[in-house]
């Protein structure tokens, strides 16, 4: 149960360096088991993060609709300067989006390296991505 205090705990608006608004953001994972391939777990990642959506009033409250959307994609990889960037922004069917690739995500071992899969070694690699979704420009 929620006390006093917190239910009415001041709220402070954060700004964003990449949208004049920010309407919410969603937070997706994908994983390349084999083949150690980590844009193939980073655009998991990002197709995990919106493939559970549907944004009737974009529309409505966006002005100029879905295409003046702007994204905000944050990836976190553990080798994030292999990540190709493209092939993430082709996971967004509509507006803008801004990828940004980090350190992050996870390492492991699998147990298992199969040649035919395309692996080198046994290494799973795993990707977190953010993507923060809003409209207008920062002036």
């Amino acid at each position: 149960m929620m006390s006093a205090k917190s239910a009415s705990a001041e709220r402070r608006e954060v700004n964003n360096p990449h949208m004049k608004e920010v309407l919410f953001v969603e937070i997706g994972s994908g994983c390349d088991g084999h083949g150690q391939n980590v844009t193939k777990a980073a655009a998991r990642a990002c197709r995990n993060a919106i493939e559970f959506n549907s944004i009737p009033s974009v529309s409505r409250l966006v002005p100029g609709g879905y295409n003046n959307l702007r994204l905000h994609v944050k990836i976190g990889t553990p080798h994030p300067e292999e990540v190709d960037v493209e092939k993430c922004r082709e996971i967004f069917p509509y507006g803008q989006a801004v990828i940004e690739v980090v350190q992050g995500g996870l390492s492991c071992g699998s147990g298992i390296a199969i040649d035919e899969l395309g692996d080198v070694t046994d290494e799973m690699v795993v990707a977190i991505a953010a993507v923060t979704v809003g409209f207008g420009s920062i002036e």
